[in-house]
């Protein structure tokens, strides 16, 4: 019974993308609160690689994301340490809730025993591979550093696959925002500082799993390189990174506010579409087509915006006796993200993204995984 339960989840997250972004009212009264995670801290260095510390280059490069965000009157900034001290992995988390956060932001350096390097940014979910779940051991880990963690994390165990499964669990709720935030972080280091690009995966962390709000955590390079970790370690590297990160939370932000129906204004219009797919980071799959899947009937609709709640560009596709309606057609996958985000925002609470490829129908998961290929 239990193998067959494992089986269902991992088809379930493999194949599934009916993701519910769970939508926040953002009133002038309310401020976007955005927590900062520096890895580490304390009695835990994180790693070594190349005498550089870990603990410290990530606490550096969070002050200074923190500095940029402050300017904005508009947005709450919260630090889980600003010193070098120890927090558990159970109190990051709880701090994000506590303060009802908008968002959780973790900062991490990777090391390997090779001279891998490039930056990637993680989401919840299952390990796509052996790599992604050796990270996420790695950084998970550090539990077992706090005095209390059997109580704390009810007998979690870093090294069971089906503690990762059961971790996805809670935050599928937040899974697109958190993507939505993760691929605007990954734009920023590959096309405006030219990092090698690790792409945006999905391991199981548990201090995403503790957090109850859109969540990442950003390996932002390996200071076992000899060449990264010496930018990492230098005022100029770790500068360049706190830019690129502060900036896709500020592009998330509007984005977000963007797609979500204020309370004084619930109905939400085209311009407001229009508008926030125009300022949204660039994400392009090359030859695969995108498309938000509205609905699938057996009565054929004109493809008007009357007829689907005033959402334009539809299409419709027949197969057999069964139409489809798509809203969309793009390469972008965070245009198509915002795109579903809106047409859920209008009632299509269940639609979904899907792919094609010459014409050809393709499973989303396999699309988003060939980019860690």
């Amino acid at each position: 019974m239990k193998t067959r339960l494992l089986h269902f989840l991992v088809l379930f997250f493999l194949t599934t993308t009916i993701f519910s972004i769970k939508a926040t009212t953002y009133t002038n009264t309310k401020p976007f609160i955005v927590v900062l995670d520096a890895g580490h801290g304390g009695h835990d260095p994180g790693n070594r690689g190349n005498g550089y510390k870990e603990a410290d280059i990530a606490l550096s490069i969070v002050l200074k994301i923190g500095a940029v965000l402050e300017k904005d009157p508009n947005i709450k900034v919260i630090y889980t340490r600003k010193k070098d001290v120890f927090v558990e992995l159970f109190e990051r988390g709880a701090i994000a809730n506590r303060a009802d956060a908008d968002l959780f932001v973790s900062v991490h350096c990777d090391s390997h025993t090779s001279q891998a390097y490039g930056a990637g940014t993680f989401v919840l979910g299952l390990h796509g591979n052996k790599r992604n779940m050796e990270v996420a051991k790695k950084e998970n880990e550090v539990i077992l550093l706090e005095e209390n963690y059997k109580e704390n994390y009810a007998g979690y165990d870093p090294n069971s696959p089906e503690t990762f499964i059961g971790l996805t669990l809670m935050q599928e709720e937040y899974l697109d925002q958190s993507i939505m935030l993760a691929s605007l972080v990954q734009n920023n280091f590959v096309h405006k500082l030219k990092r090698k690009d690790r792409s945006v995966k999905q391991a199981g962390f548990i201090v995403l799993h503790q957090s109850y709000m859109p969540s990442v955590l950003i390996e932002t390079g390996f200071l076992t390189n000899k060449k990264e970790g010496a930018y990492l370690d230098s005022t100029k590297g770790q500068k360049e990174m706190a830019e690129a990160i502060s900036d896709a939370i500020l592009t998330y932000k509007k984005n977000i506010q963007l797609a979500t129906i204020d309370s004084q204004n619930p109905v939400i219009t085209q311009d407001e579409i229009d508008k926030a797919i125009e300022t949204a980071e660039e994400k392009i799959y090359k030859d695969v087509t995108f498309k938000v899947q509205l609905a699938a009937s057996s009565s054929k609709l004109e493809t008007k915006p009357y007829n689907f709640k005033g959402l334009k560009d539809i299409s419709r596709a027949q197969e057999k006796n069964l139409y489809k309606y798509y809203y969309g057609a793009t390469s972008d996958y965070n245009k198509i993200q915002l795109m579903k985000a809106f047409a859920q925002e209008k009632g299509y609470s269940s639609c979904f993204v899907v792919a094609f490829k010459n014409g050809e129908q393709l499973k989303l998961s396999e699309v988003l995984k060939s980019e860690d290929k």
